[in-house]
């Protein structure tokens, strides 16, 4: 039977990723450090404790044994995989999107923004000449990388964007759900919620590295990007959320400078879109998202509803928001009374733009092809 070390797999997509290699008739071992098991591991899988950041003590912890195929997803990646050279048949290695020049400074890049998609044709840190601004650990997540394919050149590494759904670290969607929970009616949306922030449900990202095993020689020395297939806007992601659990917010849409009290929803300090592109695996490999992400968020809030997060816990904390909301209301109690005069102006300079090919547009009465009335 062929074997399989999976370090980590006990995150949102580690559970996923053992019971696929399962299914897939792998003998799997399990590398992590013990402090979370997770219920949707079988028995039968052998769990090897010891802290994979340490490379002393996880080379110790292995002794002299060798795999058909090491998933490497948590830990000192480029430790690992020197460790690991000539130790497995087949190494597949997890990062993350931040290696794309402009993840972390959207303005470092002119025009300023990330092409949308952004593909693995896409600049790299790595690349960037001397004396080039790069935040230390995306310059880290970039190097990783480069060592990973020097050390295994037939290896495979996927580039992870945020992860969701149950057991992931930091629940983004606990900041809707929480509101929710709270009885919020208002929601401040920078740009009213049009910005997209590329992610991947759990089962998803692990049926991409599955499919990455799959694909044999196909695979082989590739890096690819870990998406849901398509990209809900802000204003879709929360609609989303709310819908779930019955829920509708009042949306109040305020320019991106002013809107400082949801940045944090977005994940980032510019306004500017982040979206990869998972085209490589889905035509290379057949990829194909296991659960739709409307059924996938939905799926988050049921689950976070039921399992709320601590309030003012550590976990709560590290999501970057306050909760507060009296400030909120402040902001938009300001904002409204601040363009109470601007429907009026909008009205009368209102040039009568019509979409000839919005469903309720009458061309019976059409005279030419003009588009403003």
């Amino acid at each position: 039977m062929k074997t399989a070390l999976v370090v980590g797999g006990t995150g949102p997509t580690g559970p996923h990723i053992v019971n696929g290699l399962l299914e897939r008739e792998f003998n799997v071992t399990i590398l992590h450090t013990g402090a979370h098991e997770s219920e949707a591991i079988p028995e039968k899988v052998e769990h090897i404790h010891t802290d994979p950041f340490d490379a002393e003590k996880t080379k110790n912890a292995l002794g002299n044994r060798t795999f058909d195929l090491a998933i490497v997803m948590y830990g000192r990646l480029r430790e690992l995989a020197a460790l690991l050279a000539g130790r497995t048949e087949k190494f597949v290695s997890v990062g993350g999107v931040p290696a794309y020049t402009g993840w972390g400074d959207a303005d470092a890049l002119w025009p300023a923004g990330m092409r949308v998609p952004t593909r693995e044709t896409a600049r790299l840190v790595v690349d960037e000449p001397p004396g080039f601004g790069v935040n230390r650990k995306v310059a880290n997540i970039g190097q990783s990388e480069v060592v990973v394919l020097r050390h295994h050149p037939t290896g495979s590494h996927l580039r992870y964007p945020w992860i969701y759904g149950p057991g992931q670290v930091g629940p983004r969607e606990w900041k809707i759900v929480r509101r929710i929970l709270d009885g919020r009616q208002r929601l401040v949306l920078p740009d009213g919620g049009a910005s997209l922030q590329a992610a991947a449900f759990g089962p998803n990202a692990a049926a991409a590295v599955l499919a990455v095993i799959d694909g044999g020689d196909i695979a082989s020395g590739q890096i690819y990007n870990v998406c849901d297939e398509w990209t809900p806007t802000l204003l879709q992601w929360v609609e989303i959320i709310a819908d779930a659990l019955n829920h509708q917010f009042e949306i109040i849409n305020i320019p991106w400078e002013f809107a400082t009290v949801s940045h944090h929803l977005t994940l980032r300090g510019t306004p500017h879109h982040r979206v990869t592109s998972s085209d490589k695996a889905l035509f290379e490999l057949g990829y194909r998202d296991v659960v739709d992400p409307v059924d996938a968020l939905a799926a988050t809030a049921r689950h976070l509803a039921a399992n709320p997060i601590e309030r003012g816990s550590g976990t709560e904390r590290s999501l970057g928001d306050r909760f507060d909301y009296a400030g909120e209301d402040r902001l938009i109690e300001a904002w409204l009374e601040a363009t109470k005069h601007i429907p009026d102006v909008a009205s009368e300079v209102d040039p009568g733009f019509v979409d000839r090919y919005a469903a309720d547009f009458d061309d019976s009465k059409r005279t030419g092809w003009t588009t403003i009335r």
